[in-house]
């Protein structure tokens, strides 16, 4: 394809596209779940009768889940920082994302979702507003907060609230990046414990994701950032990946690292990766390459380069690696058995009910995971969540 026909066609889909959410205006909306149709309805919906169910709450607040949609209401919070591969576009641009994050919620699991944009980039002021705003909701789902701000948003959120917090930047990314490794290993033949590992971009699901594998028991592993392999970091949560990671000590570029790697992800930006550092990994290589909307390195070229198997975060591509396999099921398992968290053993669960849903067999270099459309994975996850709650002593119900 020629570089006008490519313009082209990007010119139409960027039409269709605007045309598309120009005619909904608005991917989600509210609907009413009571009728209000006599004045017998309206009484009992609202005024006088609605003061009971008030009263009920007020002398017992766990009601609130057995008569108000908080059982099944998540907050999705942005301040627009980290949208996408845009950036800082700001909480009002990166709205499209939050609705659209809202619609997924509930087409794969029934979980409501509203978007809630911030217009402040003070950590102290978006931690007391997702505080002021909580009881309304059953969950926190903290959204594009760029690093290493998101960090320190996450952790004081989850200490302060008892409903599930949880960065899906961040751990929705690791999970499902866990989940295409599992497989990917099986289909190479690789034992977690022999890969070295690459991992380029150590913001929010870089950092998020070099603890995953961490846990699946990859011991080597080399995180990269922009100015080379990550010798030093200005942030707690990087020092602690950096205290567990590159054992055998290398310095260097990206290159460096490459050398001799099993495994690279990428989640940093587009066309970072060639052909030709490819082929100076081991034969079978493995290549995941999340950048949104452009991958480091597009799947025809990282194949022609060696690798094996070949992962993006796009839906255009085979083996789409995307976190909207994980966090619908996330949510709805733990907003199921009403657990206070999200814990590490939760996500592993949810990764391993993920990666078992392709069956050994079945597994191809063009399928690694279900498609995002696959019916059986929101429930397959939320039933994993639930088991591993339960065990842990988590679930309320």
């Amino acid at each position: 394809m020629g570089a006008e026909e490519r313009r082209r066609q990007v010119g139409e889909r960027k039409r269709q596209v605007l045309e598309a959410h120009e005619r909904w205006r608005g991917k989600v909306e509210i609907a009413g779940r009571a009728p209000v149709t006599t004045m017998e309805e309206m009484a009992v919906a609202y005024t006088p009768g609605v003061a009971e169910p008030c009263m009920a709450i007020a002398e017992r607040p766990d009601a609130a889940f057995r008569y108000t949609r908080k059982w099944n209401t998540v907050a999705v919070v942005s301040d627009g920082t980290a949208v996408l591969g845009l950036g800082d576009i700001g909480p009002l641009a990166g709205l499209p994302v939050m609705e659209g994050k809202a619609l997924l919620f509930k087409a794969f699991a029934g979980v409501d979702a509203v978007p809630i944009m911030l217009d402040t980039k003070d950590v102290d002021e978006i931690v007391r507003t997702v505080r002021v705003i909580a009881p309304g909701f059953g969950g926190i789902n903290l959204e594009d907060i760029s690093a290493p701000r998101c960090f320190e948003v996450a952790r004081r959120l989850q200490a302060a609230l008892d409903i599930p917090v949880f960065h899906d930047d961040q751990h929705g990314t690791a999970v499902v990046v866990a989940a295409a490794l599992t497989n990917a290993l099986k289909l190479t033949g690789r034992k977690a414990g022999d890969v070295r590992a690459v991992i380029n971009g150590m913001g929010a699901a870089g950092t998020a994701c070099a603890e995953m594998v961490l846990e699946m028991g990859v011991g080597d592993i080399v995180p990269v950032d922009r100015a080379g392999i990550l010798t030093d970091a200005p942030n707690e949560v990087q020092r602690s990946i950096l205290a567990r990671t590159n054992p055998r000590g290398i310095a260097g570029s990206l290159a460096q690292a490459l050398a001799g790697a099993d495994f690279f992800l990428g989640v940093s930006g587009p066309n970072l990766l060639t052909a030709g550092l490819v082929r100076t990994m081991r034969p079978d290589a493995i290549v995941f390459a999340l950048a949104n909307p452009i991958p480091e390195i597009l799947p025809a070229e990282a194949l022609a380069g060696g690798a094996r198997i070949v992962g993006t975060g796009r839906s255009d591509f085979p083996n789409q690696i995307n976190n909207v396999l994980a966090f619908p099921g996330i949510f709805r398992g733990a907003l199921d058995c009403r657990a206070p968290r999200i814990s590490r053993g939760m996500k592993l669960a949810a990764a391993r009910a993920l990666a078992s849903l392709v069956p050994e067999e079945a597994l191809s270099q063009t399928e690694l995971l279900p498609t995002a459309l696959d019916a059986r994975v929101a429930p397959a996850v939320a039933r994993a969540v639930i088991e591993a709650a339960r065990h842990e002593g988590l679930a309320r119900v």
